[in-house]
């Protein structure tokens, strides 16, 4: 029997995948769309005619027919005959019982309070000045407190990114011995919860602002972890509660330039014990040209946040050293996230 030949797919052309990079933004925006639309949910039923889920978001069928269509062209959607569409498989990811449920973050993407600034990017870029504020005349975190529709939207994007990270995080290290940890600024509680899901015996304490913490009860409750776990509200410039033996932050750093970050990091140091340990959860970005979550996510802190970026390896242990840690380890993780691991110096 002859040898079967193995096909080699050529790559597409250079111009081809660049014009693939140019209209990234109508495919980001389109998702966040159906998303808002409710479209994958109703999906997740099973195929429908286009008809009925034009209904049911009361929308136009023109135009539901050819979101569905261009989405489908990217492995969203799946269009049958009759004009009927189904889930993909990464389409079911957009759904909020999926296990890594994206759909809150495309909603953030697609969201006023990041598209609009991400217009003005050449503004940032040119200033160094976050185009957020430019934009909405106020800076990020004052604008959330003060409009709960947007806020809930970015509530439920950082949940969103917890849903694929936090699992990640957990397997990737060993947090045995740690009594209590606490996550600082730790939103809903849903790394929090994973990990004291993992260790039965270890207590935790969740803090964040007052506005945020108050959905934390439910979430907490359903995870089955809330007799475990003391919630605290204040605010992390002031200071925070004492009696953690470690303490996690999950893309709290990446928001804040140096200095802000620094006041952070020292107030973590005043509320940890001698023998106390930090983990910073961010995208610590690698050397050289690879490609990586963290080099993108760079701008969009340099866009939305008061100065805040993503930080290199020596750069997360220049700052640890300047607040009094000393840093021991970067782990990696399966995620496009990492665990810097410092101790008290």
């Amino acid at each position: 029997m002859a040898k079967q030949k193995r096909v080699q797919r050529k790559a597409p052309p250079t111009g081809t995948l660049l014009m693939q990079m140019l209209i990234g933004k109508w495919v980001s925006q389109a998702i966040g769309v159906a998303v808002e639309m409710g479209l994958p949910d109703q999906l997740a039923k099973g195929p429908r005619p286009v008809n009925e889920l034009a209904r049911a978001a009361q929308a136009s069928e023109d135009g539901v027919y050819r979101l569905l269509r261009a989405l489908a062209s990217v492995g969203i959607f799946a269009e049958m005959s009759g004009r009927k569409f189904k889930l993909t498989p990464m389409g079911r990811l957009l759904c909020p019982n999926s296990k890594e449920a994206h759909g809150g973050y495309a909603r953030f993407v697609a969201h006023d309070s990041t598209w609009r600034p991400w217009g003005e990017l050449a503004y940032s870029v040119r200033t160094g000045q976050p185009a957020f504020d430019k934009v909405f005349g106020m800076p990020v975190f004052e604008y959330f407190a003060k409009t709960p529709d947007a806020a809930a939207i970015f509530d439920a994007a950082m949940t969103s990114l917890s849903t694929m990270e936090s699992a990640a995080l957990a397997a990737a290290y060993d947090f045995k011995g740690i009594r209590t940890l606490m996550d600082v600024a730790g939103g809903h509680g849903l790394l929090l919860a994973t990990v004291l899901k993992r260790h039965r015996q270890m207590r935790g304490i969740l803090f964040d602002m007052p506005h945020v913490t108050a959905g934390a009860t439910a979430l907490l409750t359903k995870q089955g972890v809330a007799g475990r776990c003391t919630i605290a509200s204040g605010d992390f410039f002031a200071a925070l509660p004492s009696g953690a033996d470690a303490i996690i932050m999950k893309h709290i750093i990446h928001d804040w330039d140096d200095q802000s970050a620094t006041r952070i990091l020292r107030g973590c140091h005043q509320a940890l014990g001698p023998k106390g340990k930090l983990l910073i959860a961010e995208a610590v970005v690698p050397p050289g040209n690879a490609p990586h979550f963290g080099k993108l996510l760079d701008l969009e802190m340099l866009v939305l946040t008061p100065r805040g970026r993503e930080r290199t390896q020596p750069e997360y242990g220049a700052l640890l050293k300047g607040a009094g840690f000393r840093l021991v380890r970067v782990v990696s993780t399966h995620a496009p996230i990492s665990l810097v691991e410092a101790t008290r110096a």
